[in-house]
């Protein structure tokens, strides 16, 4: 029997209703058992439009062998040998309320009937439930270069994953119709909204596939960080979908789908470290050129930046000048320094939160010789400290900061032909106050 952790729960609803004295509810000659859908015929009229609104209820896969009668002089209720009962979870009794009135109280429990049909699923599916980790990235150097014509704009920018990311569950669902989505936070939407959704829709459009899920989000990385965290999970859910259906699609055809719903997308089909241009779809893998038991430390106030306003205010004749490339071979031959990680949407971001420039700031001074860079990643609010997993102290001391994000990450990549995995060391916490 699967885990309950992510199944839709039961509900029970009450149907009052008049039912006539049971005298009224004698056989008639055609008709000595209950059919489906179909209702019994009386000598009463009345009568017969009542049992009526009951047993249309009791439709496949529902069976009249479920019912749970109290009173015992209902000889015409009995069922029909030829009617289904497996997997049957409703419940209909009749209590007497009254001389001349019955109670009818009509409980139905989907959650046992979705379970029994996912526990076939899991008898018979060669893959019926995957569970992934979700990582999200940084942007160790982000260079604008130019305004296009469509509105967006062209970058130059080194993404890589990092350590810190969300764990996702997948689960085949026995419905046809629609995915179900849940999460372990609020204020993210868990409809067509959520790139997760967005991303499973997509998978089938583009293979005719019918396959639907339950898929449980258990969010770490915060929103509204530049991070990538939902482009992450969209990327995951893409590469689930392909699993679950026999690796249908390349994975460079999942990177090319996924430009179609995030310009971030993509990245996550790369090994973990991509020198990426265009809006950036355009991935160019590349063997890391930071060691891997690099620290960092990621500092997020409660505070987001709207991604749409930092761009508005970008002045692209205020941008760095330096050769992307340039930065890329510099970071290659000497590693990450201060120099190297130039993020061209800081000055915008600093005038949609001017707290963020003055946390940069002090985390700059306050890490001298403890931080090799200290930089904002993708449109902000993480401030990043490479170096060292340890925020500097004002962070604890202050309330002013008790409310931000901490998290300790490292870099990370995959190997060819599977997803990413979980470091066992990350330490995320949501204040400081849990972090001390």
């Amino acid at each position: 029997m699967r885990s309950n952790f992510f199944r839709p729960a039961g509900v029970k609803i009450l149907f009052p209703a008049s039912i006539p004295n049971k005298d009224s509810l004698s056989p008639s000659s055609s008709s000595s058992h209950l059919q489906p859908s179909l209702a019994h015929q009386t000598a009463n009229p009345v009568s017969s439009r009542k049992i009526q609104h009951l047993t249309m209820f009791l439709s496949p896969p529902c069976s009249p062998s479920s019912l749970r009668l109290n009173h015992s002089s209902f000889p015409s209720l009995r069922p029909s040998p030829s009617f289904p009962t497996a997997g049957c979870p409703r419940r209909l009794s009749v209590r007497a309320v009254g001389a001349e009135r019955r109670r009818v109280e009509f409980t139905y429990d989907p959650d046992e009937r979705m379970n029994m049909l996912a526990d076939d699923i899991d008898r018979e599916a060669p893959l019926s439930r995957l569970t992934l980790f979700s990582p999200c990235k940084v942007n160790v150097f982000l260079r604008i270069t130019r305004k296009r014509e469509d509105g967006y704009h062209d970058l130059a920018s080194l993404f890589h994953v990092i350590s810190l990311g969300d764990t996702i569950k997948f689960s085949l669902s026995p419905s046809k119709l629609k995915d179900r989505l849940s999460t372990n936070v609020s204020g993210v939407p868990l409809d067509g909204r959520n790139l997760i959704i967005k991303a499973l829709d997509l998978y089938r459009r583009k293979t005719g596939t019918e396959k639907f899920f339950w898929i449980h989000l258990d969010k770490k990385v915060p929103t509204g960080a530049g991070l990538g965290g939902g482009s992450s999970n969209a990327a995951t859910a893409l590469w689930a979908a392909n699993q679950f259906n026999g690796s249908l699609a390349t994975e460079k055809e999942l990177q090319e789908w996924s430009a179609e719903i995030g310009s971030d997308i993509p990245f996550f089909f790369s090994n973990g470290a991509a020198y990426c241009t265009g809006r950036g779809e355009v991935v160019k893998d590349i063997l890391s050129p930071i060691p891997s038991n690099t620290s960092m430390v990621l500092i997020k106030p409660p505070q987001a930046c709207s991604t749409a306003e930092v761009y508005k205010r970008l002045k692209l004749d205020s941008t760095s000048r330096v050769d992307p490339l340039e930065l890329l071979e510099k970071l290659s031959i000497n590693g990450i320094s201060q120099d190297v990680c130039i993020n061209d949407l800081e000055p915008p971001a600093f005038e949609v939160l001017p707290s963020l420039r003055r946390l940069k700031q002090r985390v700059a001074a306050a890490g001298r010789g403890q931080y090799d860079a200290v930089f904002m990643s993708g449109s902000g609010s993480t401030i990043v400290g490479i170096g060292s997993p340890d925020p500097p102290q004002f962070i604890y001391d202050e309330d002013e900061y008790k409310d931000v994000f901490l998290s300790e990450a490292g870099f990370i990549t995959r190997e060819p032909n599977e997803w990413y995995r979980e470091p066992v060391s990350t330490n995320a916490c949501e204040t400081t106050e849990e972090s001390s």
